[in-house]
C-alpha cells in the first residue's frame, strides 16, 4: 500500500472516469488488432485496475464516474464489489464532464481516467502531496501528470477551475500545451509529475503485457 504524507489528513478525493465496456464502442483504435470483444474486455480490465489503484492509494474518498452514464451493469457491479460512490458523467465534451465532476467536490480532488495502467498508487499519493503542500515549495493550485501522447493522465485541483477545461482540443497532441496556457492565464500555480503512457495504440499493447496483472490478459 502507498504511504500518504506524514501528518496529512486523508482528504483528497479521487474521481475515476471510465467508459462503459460496450462491444464496438470502446478502444476503437485497438479493434483492428484485438477485435471488438477483446477490446471491450481490455476496457473492463483497465477500469478495474484504475479503481483498485485509487482505493489502494488510500488518500480519500473514491468515486467512479461512468459514461455515457453510471447505470451500466458493469459500473453497478463494481460499486457493489468495491463500495465506491457511483456517478454519471454529464457534459457536451470531455472538458465539460471533468469540470462538472470538480464542481461537485467539497475539497481537493484528483481525476484520472482508465487508460493508464502505468499509473500507480504512489503517483496518486505524490499528486495529493503536491496539492496539500507536502512535496516542498508550498501548496499548489493544481497538479498534472502529462501523457506521452500530448495529453495528461491525471489532473488534480484544490478548487474547481472550469476555465482550465474550456476550448481544449481533446484527443489531440495539444491538450497539455493548451492546458498549460490556461493555467498561466488563470494565474494558477501547478506541479507536473513525470510523464506516463496510456493504452491507446496497438504499440501500447506490447508495453501493457510487461505489467503485472496484464501479462496474460489476452490468453
Amino acid at each position: 500500500m502507498a504511504t500518504f504524507p506524514a501528518g496529512a489528513e486523508k482528504a483528497v478525493g479521487v474521481a475515476v472516469f471510465a467508459r462503459a465496456p460496450a462491444v464496438g464502442a470502446v478502444k476503437t483504435r485497438l479493434i483492428p488488432r484485438l477485435g471488438a470483444v477483446r477490446a471491450a474486455r481490455l476496457q473492463r480490465l483497465l477500469t478495474r485496475h484504475a479503481l483498485a489503484t485509487a482505493c489502494t492509494a488510500d488518500i480519500g474518498g473514491v468515486a467512479l464516474w461512468g459514461a455515457p452514464d453510471g447505470s451500466h451493469r458493469f459500473f453497478r457491479a463494481l460499486q457493489r464489489r468495491v463500495g465506491v460512490a457511483l456517478h454519471s458523467q454529464s457534459g457536451d465534451d470531455l472538458g465539460a464532464r471533468m469540470a462538472a465532476a470538480f464542481a461537485t467536490s467539497a475539497g481537493p480532488l484528483l481525476l484520472i481516467g482508465a487508460d493508464c495502467p502505468a499509473l500507480q498508487a504512489t503517483h496518486l499519493v505524490a499528486a495529493a502531496g503536491a496539492l496539500l503542500g507536502e512535496r516542498g515549495g508550498g501548496k499548489h493550485d493544481a497538479v498534472l501528470i502529462p501523457a506521452e501522447d500530448g495529453g495528461y493522465v491525471l489532473v488534480g485541483l484544490n478548487l474547481p477551475q472550469p476555465r482550465l477545461f474550456e476550448n481544449i482540443d481533446w484527443g489531440s497532441d495539444r491538450v497539455m500545451v493548451q492546458t498549460r496556457q490556461r493555467l498561466v492565464e488563470s494565474g494558477l500555480s501547478w506541479v507536473e509529475l513525470p510523464v506516463l503512457w496510456d493504452v491507446d495504440r496497438p504499440v501500447d499493447l506490447e508495453r501493457l503485457a510487461t505489467l503485472e496483472g496484464f501479462d496474460a490478459w489476452q490468453s
